[in-house]
């Protein structure tokens, strides 16, 4: 069910905390929040969403590109991450989302 038309594709981006690995899923254990958070992603990729992880160690062009982004970055410091970008609207700040959250957002 995409949200958007093929012109204007809908775009979820997620600022995550610095973690091991591109997802997270890496290490001696398992969080069961970023399995949930993998298992979203691979539920939104199918209806045509297009999702984007970044980290601020590899990627922090990403987050100085989102004014708000690091806006919030530097208020709340790492106790803001993760942060949930929809459509360039902050959705979520401090968690990550649910599926239903997101969706909910898309359809704004």
């Amino acid at each position: 069910m995409p949200l958007r038309t093929a012109t204007e594709p809908s775009v979820v981006e997620l600022f995550d905390p610095p973690m091991c690995c591109p997802t997270g899923l890496c290490g001696p254990t398992l969080d069961q929040t970023l399995l949930d958070v993998n298992e979203m992603v691979q539920a939104l990729t199918p209806e045509g969403i297009s999702v984007a992880r970044y980290q601020m160690t590899s990627q922090p062009q990403a987050f100085l590109n989102n004014a708000e982004v690091i806006r919030l970055v530097r208020e709340r410091e790492m106790a803001a991450l993760p942060i949930t970008v929809v459509h360039g609207k902050v959705i979520k700040v401090g968690e990550y989302p649910t599926l239903a959250e997101v969706h909910a957002a898309l359809e704004e």
